[in-house]
């Protein structure tokens, strides 16, 4: 079998397994349709471009600038997905159309000009400058999320915020691929051009089957914050009352222990203490100087030392369920960064 041959089977076989898993993502039952539906589209619209490795020549014209103009989608698609995931009350609305604009305009301008060198050129250009503004704002959308959540939530979302990155990075990486396929290899080698079309077939199948499985094998990723929560901007307050909220605090913590409940955010802490958000938040960042997250995970972090001193019976696993904890990577790693140790070696350090 020669190598456009392989090429040609690979790119059926993704195709194939792009649009069975988009019927999956669909028909499947889940809290997080949106999420599904939008990883869905963005699944087929890939689907119908990589459907170029196998149907080179598309004699139509409408159906061969709809193919071309198809990659204008992706990013924005995979833009709003990251957004669903991210926000759990993440809504589409009529604004998120203008997301189409770009696409319609390339394609009214591929369609009327049959697709010539000039309007393919312009797409190219279009197409480099779209992939990467769109994945300036994943980056800039994480990061807003990553504030928020260590403001307002002690349930483990950096999971979430962990794999959402590493999967942007290898779009860059792969990207990387097609801008050396485009500029560095000469055109007249075929050979390896051939090469790295099948290099960019098995890291792109690669890629979204991974992205795939976590959706399916890991739904905790997808509890999502409140896109409407702000950043946190300080607002000065007198010392007085400064330091009687900060006992109130500390007084709440140690008494009622609300950090048992793996899914205590800011707002449920705010109700228990009947003080506002906002100024709840201030006293936790500004003047304990910690996120919610962190500071509510040193509270349990001294509950864990210490039943991993005292109740060597307890296994990890039943310390970490009974002191807030849903998983035991997050546990390990916010035990880790407080002792500098894992919970074994602070037990055995400790008997």
């Amino acid at each position: 079998m020669t190598n456009t041959a392989l090429i040609h089977d690979i790119g059926k076989i993704i195709v194939f397994l792009m649009i069975l898993l988009s019927v999956f993502l669909i028909t499947v039952k889940s809290t997080k349709k949106l999420s599904n539906y939008l990883f869905a589209a963005f699944l087929l619209v890939t689907a119908f471009d990589f459907s170029g490795m196998f149907l080179l020549n598309i004699p139509n014209n409408v159906l061969n600038s709809l193919k071309i103009a198809s990659v204008l989608l992706q990013m924005p698609l995979y833009y709003l997905y990251a957004q669903s995931v991210c926000y759990y009350n993440f809504k589409l609305e009529k604004k998120h159309l203008f997301h189409t604009l770009l696409f319609l305009i390339v394609f009214a301008l591929l369609f009327k000009t049959n697709v010539s060198d000039r309007s393919y050129n312009i797409f190219q250009i279009l197409a480099k400058v779209q992939y990467y503004g769109y994945i300036i704002a994943v980056f800039f959308t994480l990061s807003h999320f990553k504030k928020l959540y260590q403001e307002n939530y002690a349930a483990n979302h950096k999971n979430t915020y962990k794999w959402l990155f590493q999967i942007t990075i290898l779009f860059l990486i792969g990207n990387c691929f097609v801008l050396l396929r485009e500029f560095i290899l000469p055109k007249e080698n075929s050979i390896l051009l051939a090469n790295i079309n099948l290099l960019i077939s098995v890291f792109a199948l690669f890629v979204i089957c991974w992205f795939v499985l976590k959706a399916l094998y890991q739904p905790k990723l997808f509890l999502g914050v409140d896109k409407n929560l702000m950043a946190l901007k300080i607002v000065q307050k007198t010392s007085t009352e400064t330091e009687q909220a900060l006992q109130i605090l500390s007084k709440y913590m140690s008494n009622e222990k609300p950090y048992l409940d793996p899914e205590l955010s800011l707002q449920k802490l705010a109700i228990g203490l009947n003080i506002p958000e906002k100024q709840l938040s201030q006293l936790i960042n500004k003047h304990i100087g910690k996120h919610f997250f962190d500071y509510v995970n040193e509270y349990r972090i001294n509950d864990a030392k210490a039943l991993l001193k005292e109740q060597t019976d307890l296994t990890v696993l039943e310390i970490l369920y009974q002191i807030g904890f849903n998983s035991k990577s997050s546990f390990y790693t916010a035990f880790k960064k407080e002792t500098l140790q894992t919970p074994l070696a602070y037990r055995k350090s400790t008997t």
